[in-house]
């Protein structure tokens, strides 16, 4: 297992584990989120391709509708 950062707490995941395989795992794949790993927004196309690493910070926003 991998220890990362999520949304300020310590949370695991296995090795060779990527953002869209997280995003999955939390059910947020298909909502309207904005990922950052590091302080760096990922773009979702880019989410199967971006392995996660230990100590990695992901801080996922969800995007939320008003007038």
């Amino acid at each position: 297992m991998t220890e990362i950062e999520l949304n300020g707490a310590p949370y695991c995941v296995p090795q060779a584990y990527s953002l869209q395989e997280l995003a999955g795992r939390l059910g947020v794949a298909e909502q309207a989120v904005a990922v950052a790993v590091n302080r760096e927004v990922v773009p979702r196309p880019q989410w199967p391709q971006r392995q996660l690493q230990a100590r990695d910070r992901v801080d996922i926003v969800r995007a939320i509708g008003g007038g």
